[in-house]
């Protein structure tokens, strides 16, 4: 339960940061608010399509009498639009980080300055940064497109999936969306995918504590925009802890609780320090 409070603590820590240093909050909001409007528009652009997709994809049912034709192509219809909606959501943060690498990297630098100690850089080119977490963004979602057929299939079974399958799923979207948003300080300590995870398995009950509360939130476009500045703030400082930069296992003992006011930004990508 300790990690499990403790991993809550490092969301609440990033949004502290983050609503703390205004113009990285305004900065940080960029990807999110690009990200919203494609996902809106594709969202859209499938609610208009989804009939003829059906009516495409079923032509067997022509012949069928009324009311099974419509009812049946009605229900795929709603599945179709329930199937992106799902894809969306699970999608979302992957693209935004791909989006808004160079903006996420600069604000987790800035935490990472604005605790002390060394501030890690990759030394990549922003091309190959980009690649490389392009790359193991899918192989992230393969994992949960694997597990959501999985979880998807238990829903079949009575009680079971209306009740421990809903809760299993949170969690594995939990898990992996804070790996997602760890990668961003992770990569630049040049920690690969493989360690990540092993590193996270071994605090799994924090990586829930971190995630599940921030996929409840993200059910909301809207809120998913707001809170993703402040989920990399946080996830940076759980990284800090993971590798043992901070020096504590907790946030807000030198960390979250006691931010010090940004040094002044390195040469590279991102906005002038408030002072």
């Amino acid at each position: 339960m300790r990690d499990l409070a403790g991993g809550f603590r490092y969301l609440l820590a990033g949004q502290r940061w983050v609503f703390g240093h205004g113009r990285w909050l305004g900065f940080g909001l960029l990807p999110g608010l690009v990200s919203l409007v494609l996902y809106t528009a594709a969202l859209i652009g499938l609610s208009y399509g989804a009939d003829d997709l059906t009516v495409w994809a079923t032509p067997f049912a022509d012949d069928w009498t009324s009311p099974w034709s419509g009812l049946f192509r009605g229900f795929l219809t709603g599945l179709f639009f329930c199937l992106g909606l799902f894809l969306a959501v699970i999608t979302f943060t992957a693209v935004t980080l791909l989006i808004g690498q160079p903006f996420y990297e600069s604000l987790s630098e800035q935490v990472d300055r604005s605790e002390g100690g060394d501030v890690p850089e990759s030394g990549l080119p922003l091309w190959l940064e980009l690649w490389i977490s392009a790359r193991d963004s899918v192989k992230v979602l393969g994992r949960v497109l694997l597990y959501g057929i999985l979880l998807f299939a238990l829903g079949f079974v009575p009680v079971i999936g209306q009740t421990v399958v809903p809760f299993l799923g949170f969690c594995v979207s939990g898990y992996f969306l804070t790996q997602e948003l760890t990668a961003v300080a992770l990569q630049r300590r040049k920690v690969d995918l493989a360690e990540r995870l092993v590193m996270l398995r071994a605090r799994r009950m924090m990586v829930l504590g971190f995630g599940v509360p921030l996929v409840l939130s993200f059910l909301v476009p809207l809120v998913a925009v707001f809170l993703m500045p402040g989920a990399v703030a946080g996830a940076t400082l759980m990284a800090r802890d993971l590798m043992g930069d901070s020096g504590t296992d907790t946030p807000g003992q030198g960390t979250a609780g006691e931010l010090a006011a940004p040094a002044a930004p390195s040469t590279g990508f991102g906005p002038p320090p408030v002072y």
